[in-house]
């Protein structure tokens, strides 16, 4: 699965890698959740990213808000503009997203949760997922969760083995997801620091995990979806990597062109993606490409990688 990342996995990634890498599963990016002040709890903007696919490739909406009035409102609003699964975030850190019992704040609450999810579960005539950290501030916090979410008809889990309170800090435990997998018949996806097709198989292998979830990881290098199934190399020589780089961004601006306006949106957005990328033999090329004042400057650098 590609992860929902704000401000990364617009459309326009999602095209992209539809159509180079076939993720298995895409996330919208959050899908906010509006309060009763507001005649709609989804915007029109964000009904237009809504669909049952992409590039024939499942879609997942995912919602961000709390209350079990909104929350439900919205889900069905979601499910009329062409969503066929829905999940909830509950493990978002960050921003505007846990100014409220949202994201990751929702498990500051825990037993709100009762409510909540049964009522979510009767509102979604379709899938319906959780994407979760492993709690707050205890990362045994999800045990006590596991059999609410098991009774409420969630469908899987996608766990992220960091608390909120980490945000990205430490690395993701993923002995604990193996011990999350042991403990519940729920399907497990593991989520968080996979990076290479060697540490996503081992993650697999030692959890026995459903699945994966791949992020930061992905958006440095989409063809992790490739390594892991055994198509592309599981260590690129240079020469590939700076090809794969050309190829990617070069695909990217075609797509941010239709999408945003204006070369400095474009340019920004193509430096928001660089800002995954640690490979350190890239490392002067990337700080080049962040530097660039203008978006001819940007591509004439791109055409110089490898």
């Amino acid at each position: 699965m590609l992860a929902p990342m704000q401000g990364l996995t617009n459309r326009a990634l999602r095209a992209e890698f539809a159509a180079w890498v076939r993720p298995d599963v895409l996330f919208t990016e959050f899908v906010r959740v509006h309060g009763a002040s507001v005649k709609r709890r989804v915007s029109a903007a964000d009904r237009r990213e809504i669909a049952a696919a992409e590039g024939g490739i499942p879609l997942v909406t995912q919602l961000i808000g709390h209350g079990v009035e909104a929350l439900t409102a919205a889900a069905k609003e979601a499910q009329a503009a062409g969503a066929v699964h829905i999940n909830l975030n509950m493990g978002c850190p960050y921003g505007r997203t846990t100014s409220g019992l949202t994201g990751g704040n929702m498990l500051r609450r825990p037993e709100l949760l009762s409510d909540l999810l049964p009522a979510l579960r009767a509102a979604i005539t379709g899938g319906f997922s959780i994407k979760l950290r492993a709690g707050y501030d205890d990362p045994r916090q999800i045990f006590s969760l596991l059999p609410l979410f098991e009774t409420s008809g969630v469908d899987f889990l996608v766990l992220h083995p960091r608390t909120v309170k980490q945000e990205y800090t430490g690395e993701a435990d993923h002995a604990l997801t193996a011990e999350v997998v042991r403990a519940t018949a729920l399907p497990v996806i593991a989520n968080g620091d996979i990076r290479t097709a060697e540490g996503g198989r081992r993650v697999l292998e030692t959890t026995g995990a459903a699945g994966l979830m791949l992020g930061r990881g992905a958006i440095a290098d989409p063809l992790l979806f490739e390594r892991l199934r055994g198509r592309a190399s599981a260590t690129p020589r240079r020469a590939e990597r700076g090809a794969m780089l050309r190829r990617y961004l070069t695909g990217l601006h075609g797509r941010y062109r239709e999408l945003f306006c204006g070369d400095a949106q474009v340019l920004a957005k193509l430096k928001a993606v660089l800002c995954t990328m640690d490979d350190p033999e890239f490392a002067t090329a990337v700080r080049d490409l962040k530097r660039a004042a203008t978006l001819p400057r940007f591509l004439a650098l791109v055409e110089g990688l490898g």
